[in-house]
């Protein structure tokens, strides 16, 4: 009788283990196919600005709400439903006749996921990216906690007026927009003039 031999078994690929802990642990939904994704619009959406100017609006985040960075971008997690909001919330805030590096990314739309903690950064995970590697890629500043429930945390318009443990979405797109305002202001001081025409002549 000859002895079966099994088979070697096959090493985990990152992605998949990537995809494995944001279904199973966390319960999010992920675009098929690589690279990951993650959908928004289903239990969250996203606010994506310049890190310069989200920086200082993570002071209006609970402790477990998730931020991730994305090259020069920061990402907030807010509540589902927030990226329609955000046009009106803006207008009301004084600010929609302004053109701001502030975007909401909500239903219909993904995300590139971040690298889940645990998960090393190696030539399969480079492979994710593009073949760019991790150097911009996404990663988590405060990853979501496996258990928690992540959505009761996030920033939403029904906390203004105090209602409810979820902080405010109006609070932290006031600070975002007067953030990314004062980001654009300081990049256009630093432009050189454009001008052929001297200061002081006709």
């Amino acid at each position: 009788m000859v002895p079966t031999v099994p088979l070697p078994r096959r090493p985990v690929d990152p992605s998949d283990r990537m995809r494995q802990w944001y279904e199973n642990e966390l319960g999010w939904v992920t675009v098929p196919g690589s690279p990951l994704r993650l959908v928004t619009g289903l239990r969250f959406d996203v606010l994506d600005a310049p890190a310069e100017a989200a920086f200082a609006a993570r002071r209006h985040l609970a402790p477990g709400s998730p931020v991730a960075l994305c090259g020069e971008r920061m990402r907030l997690w807010v509540a589902a439903g927030s990226a329609d909001e955000l046009p009106g919330l803006l207008d009301w805030l004084e600010w929609g006749a302004l053109t701001l590096d502030l975007r909401a990314i909500g239903a219909g739309g993904s995300i590139e996921a971040p690298l889940p903690p645990g998960v090393p950064e190696g030539p399969l995970t480079a492979d994710r990216f593009g073949g760019s590697g991790p150097q911009g890629a996404a990663v988590w500043l405060r990853p979501p906690e496996p258990g928690c429930k992540v959505e009761l945390s996030l920033p939403t318009l029904s906390a203004l007026g105090g209602g409810g443990g979820a902080p405010d979405l109006v609070r932290l797109v006031d600070t975002m927009a007067t953030q990314c305002h004062r980001v654009r202001l300081r990049r256009a001081c630093a432009q050189p003039l454009t001008s052929s025409r001297t200061w002081g002549r006709p």
